[in-house]
């Protein structure tokens, strides 16, 4: 079978042995046979995770928590006391608490591995003479990759083509500066370190400039990058701020709590109750109030969030941003294939010669003709445009199969009107002698190629790139076969050519040939359309109403900027276009003062960017975005976010859903500590009062269950309000817990501790505590939690608005709830456990009606609110209003 080489090994051996060894064919790639039966023996190229701890065993280290083990030793002393009813009772509750805890756990783990899963890599490979484009996990070893820039290195590769490539290999060396790479092999003495390896392309680093092919020496494990990836295994993912300061809210509560649980047994024992149950009691209160919950709930829903973020086609690789993305006030947005659909068609010709054609058909194929005055154009026709197309399609990178491309939007647009002209095979005429290729400092791409039948003489070369580049290279122009010298005046037409389809919103490039590249000859101009998305500017218009700005950034010209950002509602009178070299001029003060007027930032001064430096802003911005179909690999990596389908809309959509689920984890917050506080000050009251205890250990148990399991957790998934998105950015700095949720969590607290008592003093007129007692008030606290949930599903909309039951999860949960409190109430063998006795149909009724108020008051207090901020709203209107009479009178 084929063997897996060393780096080092590889480096030190010719092409030709890497290729012998690994049986391999550099041209043709290996065939699908071959490829099988290397993936049977070799695996799929990916790391195996370590193997998970046994679910038994994650289960057990559940009972390690504090609080579990003083229970248990509740129940050991209950033993040793022959009180083996408690003794049952608590056991049985321990099981259940363990239980809901393990499978919060679980469902947390599983939901952050899924999203480990969202973003595989991708790469080109050869394969029986195809180029094709394939999940890097598909490859084995003597496959044959094609890097460009932009991509991530997707295996360890032995380079046996290169040009002008350098790679980013920090992830694995550290090492910032990129690397240059060769060829050539390299003696054993000057290869004994990574960076030194120059012919090696290494797993997980970053393709900077140029572009190479490559043959697999290494996969998966069996790469450099494996050992790095078992030190990354060990590390533990960062919480998310939100994370954290829930964390640090649980440790505060948790600290009170101990403190009035350390008073409650501390008076109970001093006015002679039994020390035993005041233990057990302070435990199982302990178990309950102390909302340890919390953060795993919060881990859960931003996680199923990401989860639903990917149905709507965007991929967050980071929780925190999850929790970042209701703060978003400002968008700074590439044009290219976001706003617009990044489907490049040339619709417009002009010659330098003069000459002014259109081009129809749209799409990656051959429909379409080109126009010349009324006639179709075809073939070599028309020498003057035949030249502008033979540059475009030969140098160029890219290729069209299927109606698909294989490479960038812009070079498909060439070979699409190669293809309208019948002059597609011109690619396959030439031999390429020499490359230049695009980057974005020098803003062109250059080629030296030699005609197939000429292959003798020196070559000549092909140009295409931004204008005022180009044209430094020119010293001539074609007019009708014959190369006159270029005067200031020609110069001054192709600007106004460039200003005039620009204007038009197509985007322009120039081309040149000749056979000296500092004498070229120019050809002319191509005019590329990429139309705005649909539904961008619908959604454009609905994010600036909601308070959020939006900067469209491009490398097209200003006329260019100008015109699609006007199509897109983006630009009116009185905005502002600053381009690349005005932004240039300005200091940070200075653009800082600009950029709230400006609209769009032409960087056609700078250059169209090739992907690579983006990366910068991208790692630069609070949530950088990536586009997940013409996004480099860099972009990717860099990102925050990556959109599926390159679509705007769906930024708005992230928003969205992210302001959602900042509203659901505050819902679940305010119901947890509504119920936390009720449950405190309840057993706190009774104590004091030196009332018997109105809830057993077993009773408060259940309540914990409840506060921490289905109903608190479907809060979680809450439908996303509509209205959300018209709703202004939250400040990053604003606290979860605010002025208006506490007013709520005290309230829905004071209300349930109210009704409790007053049921528990209704039913205790002999002040002999009896089952019924204890069954009457458990369940009314229970009934108030289920209330409670349901005013806490939204902190702004009312119930009725909402509708019952387009939450289901939450509906079910709440339904189980419930199901299981009649069982503690009415099924003979949880009634021992529970110490319950079975409640008349009149006295559920009671309770329901009683236990209602809770979520009666809460919309009140939603509507009060409500009215309040209407006020406030017609009052700055009415203001504005008076301040603008005041100035039209002055």
């Amino acid at each position: 079978m084929v063997p897996v080489l060393s780096s080092r090994k590889a480096s030190e051996l010719p092409v030709n042995e890497v290729v012998c060894i690994l049986q391999a064919d550099l041209q043709l790639g290996l065939t699908q046979e071959e490829v099988s039966q290397r993936r049977a023996y070799h695996g799929w190229n990916e790391f195996d995770i370590n193997e998970e701890e046994p679910l038994w065993k994650k289960y057990i280290s559940q009972f390690k928590d504090p609080l579990i083990l003083l229970l248990l030793a509740s129940a050991v002393i209950s033993i040793l006391m022959h009180q083996f009813d408690d003794a049952i009772s608590i056991t049985v509750a321990i099981i259940i608490v363990v239980t809901v805890a393990f499978v919060q756990e679980y469902r947390s783990e599983k939901s952050l591995e899924e999203l480990g899963k969202l973003v595989p890599p991708e790469c080109h490979c050869i394969r029986e003479g195809n180029l094709e484009h394939l999940l890097a996990r598909d490859l084995v070893p003597g496959d044959t990759v094609c890097l460009s820039v932009g991509e991530r290195v997707p295996a360890d590769l032995r380079l046996f083509e290169a040009t002008d490539l350098c790679i980013d290999e920090s992830s694995l060396t550290g090492e910032t500066t990129p690397c240059s790479k060769s060829t050539t092999h390299q003696p054993a003495a000057t290869n004994g370190d990574i960076a030194s390896r120059s012919n090696i392309a290494f797993m997980g680093t970053l393709v900077r400039y140029g572009k190479a092919k490559g043959i697999v020496i290494g996969t998966g494990e069996n790469s450099e990058f494996g050992e790095i990836f078992k030190m990354m295994q060990a590390e533990e993912a960062p919480k998310t701020p939100l994370q954290k300061s829930m964390d640090l809210l649980g440790k505060q509560l948790s600290l009170y709590s101990f403190c009035i649980i350390g008073v409650i047994m501390l008076v109970g024992w001093l006015q002679g109750k039994r020390i035993l149950d005041m233990f057990t009691i302070g435990v199982s209160l302990a178990v309950a109030a102390i909302p340890e919950g919390l953060p795993i709930v919060v881990t859960v829903t931003l996680a199923l969030g990401v989860m639903r973020m990917v149905q709507k086609r965007a991929i967050v690789k980071k929780l925190p941003i999850v929790e970042t993305l209701g703060c978003c006030n400002v968008i700074c947005s590439d044009k290219t294939g976001t706003l617009t659909k990044n489907e490049m068609t040339v619709t417009q010709l002009f010659t330098s010669d003069g000459l002014h054609a259109e081009v129809t058909g749209v799409g990656y194929n051959g429909a379409g003709e080109v126009f010349l005055e009324g006639e179709i154009i075809h073939g070599f026709s028309c020498p003057s445009i035949s030249k502008i197309v033979e540059v475009g399609c030969v140098c160029n990178d890219s290729v069209i199969r299927n109606h698909n491309l294989l490479g960038r939007p812009t070079e498909g647009a060439l070979i699409a009107l190669a293809m309208k002209m019948g002059l597609e095979g011109l690619q396959q005429e030439y031999v390429r002698l020499e490359e230049h290729p695009f980057t974005s400092e020098q803003k062109w791409m250059a080629v030296r190629c030699v005609h197939r039948t000429q292959q003798d003489k020196a070559g000549v070369y092909f140009m295409k790139g931004a204008y005022e580049q180009v044209i430094c290279y020119c010293s001539s122009y074609n007019s009708q076969g014959s190369s006159l010298p270029l005067s200031h005046q020609q110069r001054e037409l192709y600007q106004q050519q460039i200003s005039y389809m620009g204007s038009a919103g197509l985007r322009v490039l120039a081309f040149a040939s000749g056979s000296d590249m500092g004498k070229l000859t120019f050809l002319g101009l191509v005019g590329i359309i990429d139309p705005p998305r649909s539904g961008v500017k619908e959604a454009v218009a609905t994010l600036i109403s909601s308070g959020v700005a939006i900067k469209m950034i491009t490398g097209d010209s200003q006329e260019t900027a100008v015109s699609i950002a006007s199509r897109l509602g983006l630009y009116t009178k009185g905005c502002q276009c600053l381009s690349g070299e005005e932004v240039d001029q300005l200091d940070l003060q200075q653009l800082s003062q600009f950029v709230p007027r400006v609209i769009q930032f032409s960087i056609h001064g700078n250059g169209p960017r090739d992907g690579v430096n983006d990366a910068v802003a991208l790692k630069a911005a609070d949530i950088g975005v990536a586009m997940g179909q013409t996004g480099t690999d860099v972009c990717k990596e860099a990102a925050d976010m990556i959109l599926v389908d390159d679509d705007f809309q769906t930024i708005m959509s992230a928003i969205e859903e992210g302001k959602g689920i900042y509203n659901n984890i505050k819902n679940f917050v305010r119901f947890q500590l509504s119920t936390s506080i009720a449950a405190l000050t309840l057993i706190s009251l009774a104590t004091l009062m030196n009332f018997p205890n109105p809830l057993n250990a077993m009773q408060i148990l259940w309540i914990n269950i409840i506060m921490d399991g289905p109903p608190a957790q479907s809060l979680g998934v809450e439908p996303v309000d509509r209205d959300v998105i018209r709703k202004p950015p939250r400040n990053v700095r604003d606290s979860i817990i605010t002025r208006s949720l506490i007013i709520k969590v005290l309230v829905s607290a004071l209300i349930i501790v109210c009704g409790t008592l007053f049921v528990f003093w209704r039913e205790l007129q002999d002040n002999v505590i009896t089952p019924r007692d204890t069954t009457m008030t458990f369940t009314c606290f229970v009934f108030f939690d289920m209330f409670n949930a349901l005013s806490s599903r939204s902190q702004t909309r009312m119930v009725h608005e909402m509708g019952l039951c387009s939450n289901r999860t939450f509906c079910y949960a709440v339904l189980a709830s419930i199901m299981g409190q009649l069982l503690v109430i009415y099924f003979p063998p949880l009634q021992n456990i529970f110490q319950t006795e079975s409640l008349s149909i009149f006295d559920l009724l009671f309770l329901v009606s009683l236990t209602s108020s809770v979520c009666v008051v809460s919309e009140v207090i939603k509507k009060v609110e409500r009215w309040r901020g209407q006020s406030a709203s017609v009052s700055h209107a009415e203001t504005l209003k008076l301040l603008s009479s005041a100035d039209q009178l002055v």
